[in-house]
């Protein structure tokens, strides 16, 4: 019987967070925030009925890969395209400032009257890679909220996007030069090469399958879930190449998938499918894993301190950083809050990262637990700070205001003859 748990687990899951999805929905919260308190709540960190197990790794996988895919497919890419300096100098500063901000804490409270270290590198290794950390930024939780408010298509939410996956990237450098340093089989210049490939390949990849695929899709207009199908395929396939092949994140390829497919006649048809599947799946479960991810180790006075700066200095450095790169690259003010609130989330990316520094001696133990820290509260934070920064009255250029509503006329046109088509 113990073999069918899964389902038990499943049920319990898809149950609890939509119950308090729905119950932050009524306090004005993004539900989101439910779905995360879901897995906290039934997590080793609070009751203890669930724990992780490699089928709900799995499971939560795909659900982020499908989360970004989606993402991706709901990406203005003229935008985008215009964003792409913006999205990389404020990507830039989201790493520097944050990388400076955790070296800091970490000087500070990393010595032995304070908090003493069992990690095996040198202290000052062990403070860059605390710093490193606080680079991380996911994503993931900023993408669901933005859907949820209806603001994933705005500037902001297009250079949010653009700028977290470029911080993605900056963060692998970085976290690779620092295990270099602990670790000599790792060597900087291959990942750099293979980071650049893979954004080659994705180019070549990309005009191939997008010719292919928009020639095949508008020659055959019966049996359109094969067109879904075939998109899902690709999406797998680039969020596989990119992780185990150029070593960049899963989430990375299914965003750039995401990005061919929107130029499609069919991208609208395809969104549908996959925005059913993620809401009654694969999402609860992915938000409800970060939560089951979660273990507080023992804390003392110090280490309590130390998790209060840390988490402070996490948000802080993140909104000034990013704010201040969206500044430079001339966003409003407004716009440039709602771009540095976007970037706080550490989620799961963060505890990837942690776990890969342990396992290299560059986290001492006593160290885990304010990451830990720092993870539930800017995982739990983001969606709430989003909903107020967005929810606040901002000049938006009339423009703006046409391009959205043309926008949205078209994808209701094409949802109509899409349903149509699916009829036939």
């Amino acid at each position: 019987m113990e073999g069918y748990s899964y389902l038990l687990d499943l049920a319990i899951i898809l149950l609890s967070t939509k119950v308090l999805g729905l119950a932050t929905r009524k306090v004005q919260m993004p539900q989101v925030v439910g779905a995360l308190l879901a897995g906290l709540l039934l997590g080793p960190a609070a009751l203890g009925w669930i724990t992780e197990t490699n089928f709900i790794h799995e499971v939560a996988e795909i659900g982020v890969i499908v989360l970004m895919f989606c993402a991706g497919m709901e990406t203005d890419i003229k935008e985008l395209k215009e964003s792409g300096k913006a999205s990389f100098i404020i990507a830039l500063f989201g790493v520097v400032v944050p990388l400076i901000g955790g070296f800091a804490a970490a000087w500070f409270f990393n010595r032995p009257d304070l908090i003493a270290s069992d990690a095996s590198c040198s202290i000052f290794l062990q403070n860059i890679f605390i710093g490193i950390i606080l680079t991380a930024t996911s994503v993931s939780i900023t993408v669901e909220t933005l859907k949820e408010l209806g603001k994933l298509k705005t500037r902001s939410g297009n250079a949010i996007l653009g700028a977290a996956i470029i911080d993605d990237i900056l963060g692998i450098i970085a976290l690779t030069i620092v295990t270099s340093m602990a670790d000599s089989s790792v060597n900087v210049t291959v990942v750099l090469l293979k980071i650049l490939g893979f954004f080659v390949f994705s180019g070549i990849i990309g005009v191939i399958f997008y010719k292919v695929y928009k020639r095949w899709t508008e020659s055959s207009e019966k049996g359109l879930q094969r067109h879904a199908i075939i998109a899902f395929v690709f999406c797998l396939l680039m969020a596989y190449i990119a992780e185990v092949v150029f070593g960049v994140a899963d989430i990375t390829g299914a965003f750039i998938a995401g990005l061919i497919i929107s130029n499609t006649n069919k991208s609208m048809f395809v969104r549908i499918k996959f925005d059913t599947i993620s809401y009654m799946l694969l999402s609860p479960v992915f938000f409800a894993s970060i939560g089951l991810k979660v273990v507080l180790p023992e804390m003392t006075p110090a280490i309590i301190w130390f998790s209060v700066v840390l988490v402070i200095v996490a948000i802080v450095t993140k909104v000034i950083g990013c704010g201040i790169g969206a500044k430079v690259c001339g966003y409003q003010n407004y716009q440039a809050k709602r771009i540095g609130v976007g970037m706080i989330s550490r989620g799961e990316v963060a505890l990837i990262v942690a776990s890969k520094g342990t396992s290299l001696g560059l986290l001492g133990g006593n160290f885990l637990g304010p990451v830990v820290i720092v993870v539930i509260f800017t995982t739990i934070i983001t969606p709430v700070l989003l909903k107020i920064v967005f929810k606040k009255a901002s000049p938006i250029p009339v423009s703006e205001t046409i391009t959205e509503s043309e926008s949205l006329a078209k994808e209701l046109e094409q949802v109509m003859k899409s349903r149509g088509e699916e009829r036939k």
